[in-house]
């Protein structure tokens, strides 16, 4: 039987759950089963680790799961966890467990973590004795690393002295290996224009919400100087690709001898109004300026970026922010938890068309971030003239609003929908139509790429 692995996609998570709940039964006898049976496998949280790229599964040839795994990114300390990993007992004992745990552990390393923790059973063959084999070593499970992974196993009753951490570590990637980087999609929480400047260009107010979702690039420094995109975007040369511009872009400013090989998987639709291109090109540039050792600023690397687009800048930062200009005057604001559905009508709307329009009001009124906060701002310029041309778009609008205030982000044609609840959001993304994608993320006020710079910085 041929099996390859591939990272899961949201539409796996039933499947997925079932194979917990399978594998979970040859645990019957043992003294574990009672904490076993009670607890179940929390599907939104699963969710939630399928959209940030955390889950992968292992599928056969016709595209049915036989088993997978889920990395858990709370442990921090450079530390990642194995949140679970089952496999059909069908197809067990054929190698599959291996080569999820393998993979997953591959992948920890280019993204700069330092150590795979887990916990599992001391007296069940394919618990610690399995992952023995694979390098993990028990560890003292009162670290203060395992203190949490304790206290929710006594709130689901589960023995602590049946249960043993143990850890794995990782080498730091070395020249001429991949590395992995986050490129986080945006959100526009409200868009207005204000004014048009003797250049032509519009004088914005927005809100830039990142998300903890978005595209993934993969680096690997060169030493010939050439700089190569081995996967990218669909439809766009690889000369007009920002990820190649930027890289070219630093490599001529610092004038630096290395090259790198890009690869890009995307999951950020492009003219979505979410900013994956310019999170693309940040992203580049934060990663190769560390991999390359080349110590550019912040504000350096923010300039360059700006002149690749208008809203790599905050992408460059990092943070969420209040941005005026035209998007490159940023301070970064500090916003609630809030959880959010976003749909992709898989129309795209060109920015340039909207810019254009005649229709476009281009006068508004200057917001204030206290008009922002208290709710008074909200509203997107484009949202009335995506609405007479892209009725797509207007039909995600009108599904989505059915749930509660839907959202035009940036130029569309994405739209969003702002929760409290991570439940919710996915209670409602389970009834989005099949004429649209959809996908749940969470907003962050620091950029997932900045969390992997402190990584890979420390690895």
């Amino acid at each position: 039987m041929n099996v390859h692995i591939d990272r899961a996609q949201p539409g796996h998570a039933a499947a997925l759950c079932a194979i917990e709940r399978k594998a979970l039964q040859l645990f019957r006898g043992h003294p574990a089963w009672p904490a076993y049976a009670a607890v179940s496998m929390p599907v939104e949280l699963l969710r939630q680790g399928i959209e940030r790229g955390l889950v992968w599964v292992a599928l056969d040839e016709a595209g049915d799961p036989l088993g997978f795994i889920w990395l858990d990114e709370e442990p921090g300390d450079g530390a990642i966890g194995v949140a679970e990993i089952d496999v059909l007992p069908e197809h067990g004992r054929r190698g599959i467990g291996a080569a999820l745990l393998e993979h997953a552990c591959a992948w920890a390393r280019e993204a700069g973590y330092r150590r795979v923790d887990l916990g599992t059973l001391a007296d069940v063959p394919w618990n610690a004795p399995f992952y023995a084999r694979h390098g993990f070593a028990v560890v003292d499970k009162n670290a203060p690393a395992f203190a949490h992974a304790r206290q929710r196993d006594r709130e689901h009753g589960f023995p602590d002295d049946l249960r043993v951490f143990m850890s794995r570590p990782l080498a730091a990637p070395v020249r001429g290996e991949w590395t992995a980087w986050p490129a986080p999609a945006k959100l526009n929480l409200f868009l207005s224009i204000t004014g048009r400047r003797a250049d032509g260009y519009h004088e914005l107010q927005t809100v830039f919400r990142l998300l903890d979702w978005g595209d993934e690039v993969r680096l690997r420094v060169r030493d010939d100087g050439e700089i190569r995109r081995l996967h990218g975007a669909q439809g766009v040369a690889e000369a007009d690709d920002l990820v190649v511009r930027a890289a070219r872009l630093l490599q001529q400013h610092a004038g630096c001898a290395l090259g790198a090989d890009i690869a890009v998987d995307k999951h950020i639709p492009m003219g979505g109004g979410l900013g994956g291109g310019s999170s693309d090109a940040a992203t580049v540039l934060v990663a190769l300026n560390h991999l390359w050792q080349l110590n550019l600023d912040e504000d350096g690397l923010a300039k360059l970026g700006g002149r690749l687009g208008a809203d790599v800048p905050v992408f460059v930062r990092g943070r969420s922010a209040w941005a005026e200009g035209v998007g490159e005057r940023l301070s970064p604001i500090q916003l609630p938890r809030r959880h959010y559905v976003v749909l992709d009508p898989r129309e795209q709307v060109p920015t340039a068309a909207l810019f254009q329009a005649p229709e476009l009001t281009r006068n508004a009124p200057r917001a204030t971030i206290s008009s922002f906060v208290s709710g008074e701002t909200v509203e997107n310029a484009f949202e009335p003239v995506v609405r007479a041309r892209y009725p797509r778009v207007v039909e995600a609008l009108e599904w989505l609003g059915g749930f509660g205030k839907a959202r035009l982000s940036g130029s569309g044609g994405c739209v969003f929908l702002e929760l409290r609840s991570l439940a919710r959001a996915h209670a409602v993304a389970e009834r989005c139509p099949a004429a649209f994608r959809v996908h749940v993320a969470g907003g962050m006020d620091v950029s997932p790429l900045h969390q992997a710079l402190a990584r890979q910085r420390a690895s």
